[in-house]
């Protein structure tokens, strides 16, 4: 009796196993059929919609990784985003095309010429959060009933030919904070939208007639103009006019009448100021003339600024970024300058900025300064750049070069750099760097810098080296930003005292950044995240003191125990560990060049001062294995042969 019920017990749980297998094969196999799905409605959408500029969508390569302008959610199964600004698209959208990419938040189709009414068919993108068809050629009437896109976020539908009213069913898009009609043949009134989370509002140079609403009167006259609007009750902000005083003075008897005398006076001032004027007026426009001709319009040096100030728009936007083969980012010049952006922080090489374009997506824009190269040889060094694919390396995006700019587009990374996480402020908030993150850190930029080495038929030189260009990748290892740079900027430009912490001795005479230098500002990296002092810093007595003569000192004196970083010290068992890598550093920032380890070899020294178990945090085994991350000396291969502050 016993073994029959074991035997159907066996045979239930097998059962239950084999139905279960069976479901998350037929899940992944619906995920990958869903993705399918995706690509070929993409592909049928192109095929069918003439454009003038070619797209990399091959049929058989990744569309996630692959193709220019599509973007996928995270595990990869759904498209998620389409970014096609300016491919020149010329007609209709096809029926059943675009409508099946139901997972779809984010489409931008603006400044092609795409023409015809708005896709019904759009009903099915219920996920839509942002939509873009500015500068295009739309005509009918807008959507009747919007409400079945309740995450719509952002709407610019300006520039085109869109007739008939403005749908009431907009107040129902309680996540809407952008919303851009002008420049249309829209009419009627406009209706009483109730959006309290509306920031940004446009419904200038249409055919609407009426008053405003009041619930749209907290945004400026200027949203309204074009239109056959009365805007004679309209409240103005005190802050464009000055009020006058509430208890007027006594009226005297001869007031609303003017003397000869007085009139006469108001008449020949009048005249006077109108000359002034004028000649003023002349002067202000030949002078902004020159300015425009060469000179750089806008300085941005902190706080919140539109790029479109600090980049001459007279001149450069007629030129194209130039993006690198494998970017999915679909947004050129216009973008950036229309985009609101935030300083970063001024490095060797320039100005960086934090960008954030109108779909949300974010980039860091380094605007090089002091640029020795012609255009030749910068295109070139940039396509060196461009075309390192590495975890360890910050990629190169795009870049832009015309007379008076040089611009390098790359991913932001929120967390900051390296240099912020070690010498932010030191408060109760502040999360210490626990010794676990600074070997990743370590190894990170070892990898990323040893392959840059390995580039350019082993001739490439990074040249500027230090916390404040190293980040963390996704799986928190260091990532090397600022890659090249050194090499297009005029000898001159950038004067050894800014950087001399993290340069080595050689620079001072040379000023020509090599790998053996390379070699030497890592080293002094590597003890910057050992004893947490700055390259340069001074004491509380105000000396100077030079991070690798002091530590040169110290251990000459056999105190290395004070080396270390006093953070580090609640750490128990992980003395070995930084002795070892004070070793390595040691051996990075020797005087000689020559006498230096290539980068290969550090990589391969800093995998090896782990190969036992820690004392403290992620274990890590004798095979290199983390219980609960990326192995630190595990695998990206080393080949064999954004922003100083971002």
């Amino acid at each position: 009796m016993v073994k029959v019920l074991c035997f159907r017990f066996l045979k239930m749980e097998g059962w239950w196993i084999f139905s279960l297998g069976f479901l998350v094969g037929m899940f992944l196999l619906s995920e990958g059929t869903v993705l399918e799905n995706d690509k070929q409605a993409l592909l049928d959408f192109v095929y069918q919609l003439p454009h003038l500029h070619p797209l990399n969508w091959d049929a058989n390569s990744s569309v996630c990784k692959n193709w220019t302008g599509v973007g996928c959610n995270e595990d990869g199964s759904r498209v998620i985003a389409l970014r096609l600004p300016g491919v020149g698209f010329n007609g209709p959208i096809p029926n059943n095309t675009l409508s099946r990419l139901t997972a779809l938040q984010i489409l931008s189709l603006r400044s092609n010429g795409i023409n015809g009414t708005f896709p019904i068919d759009f009903g099915n993108l219920k996920n839509l959060s942002y939509l873009y068809f500015h500068y295009n050629n739309f005509s009918g009437p807008l959507p009747f009933d919007f409400s079945v896109w309740k995450n719509l976020t952002s709407l610019n539908l300006s520039n085109n030919r869109f007739n008939g009213t403005i749908p009431s069913s907009i107040s129902g898009l309680s996540h809407l904070t952008s919303l851009n009609l002008a420049n249309n043949s829209l009419s009627g009134t406009i209706p009483d939208l109730q959006l309290p989370n509306l920031q940004l509002l446009n419904l200038s140079h249409n055919n609407l007639i009426g008053t405003v609403p009041k619930s749209l009167q907290r945004f400026p006259k200027n949203v309204f103009i074009g239109n056959d609007v009365s805007l004679l009750d309209y409240p103005v902000s005190n802050s464009s006019v000055v009020s006058l005083p509430k208890q007027p003075y006594p009226k005297s008897k001869n007031d609303g009448k003017l003397s000869e005398r007085a009139l006469l006076g108001i008449i020949v001032a009048s005249s006077v100021i109108g000359v002034l004027g004028f000649a003023f007026l002349m002067v202000v426009c030949c002078f902004r003339r020159k300015k425009e001709d060469g000179l750089f319009p806008g300085k941005m040096e902190k706080g919140d600024m539109s790029p479109e100030k600090a980049i001459s728009r007279s001149q450069d936007a007629n030129n194209r970024l130039v993006f690198f083969e494998g970017c999915n980012y679909a947004f050129d010049l216009e973008d950036l300058l229309r985009a609101s952006a935030e300083v970063l922080g001024k490095g060797t090489f320039g100005m960086a900025y934090k960008a954030i374009l109108e779909d949300a997506t974010t980039v860091v824009v380094k605007r090089l300064k002091d640029v020795g190269a012609g255009k030749k040889e910068f295109e070139q060094q940039m396509e060196v750049v461009g075309s390192i694919k590495h975890e360890n390396v910050v990629e190169l995006r795009a870049y832009y070069y015309s007379k008076d700019e040089k611009l390098t587009v790359s991913d932001y990374f929120s967390e900051g750099s390296v240099a912020a996480m070690l010498h932010g402020k030191r408060g109760e908030n502040r999360i210490p760097l626990d010794w676990e993150t600074r070997l990743r850190i370590s190894i990170g930029a070892a990898r990323g810098i040893a392959r840059i080495h390995a580039e350019n038929s082993g001739k490439l030189v990074h040249g500027n080296i230090k916390s404040s260009n190293i980040f963390l990748n996704s799986k928190q290892f260091g990532c090397v930003s600022d890659v090249g740079l050194s090499t297009i900027m005029s000898s001159l430009a950038h004067p050894v005292a800014r950087a001399a912490g993290f340069r080595a001795p050689e620079i001072t005479d040379t000023r020509k950044a090599t790998q053996p230098s390379d070699v030497y500002s890592f080293g002094v990296l590597l003890l910057e995240l050992l004893t947490g002092k700055s390259p340069i810093h001074t004491t509380n007595g105000d000396e100077i003191i030079h991070l690798v003569r002091w530590v040169h000192s110290v251990v000459r004196e056999e105190w290395t125990a004070e080396v270390f970083d006093l953070e580090l010290l609640r750490y128990p068992n992980i003395e070995e560990e930084m002795v070892e890598m004070l070793q390595i550093a040691m051996s990075c920032v020797v005087r000689m060049p020559d006498q230096r380890p290539k980068m290969c070899e550090v990589v391969k020294m800093i995998e090896n001062v782990r190969v036992r178990p820690a004392g403290l945090g992620n274990q890590v085994s004798s095979e290199g294995k983390t219980e609960s991350s990326t192995p630190l000396a595990a695998a990206t291969p080393v080949p064999e042969t954004q922003s100083d502050s971002q």
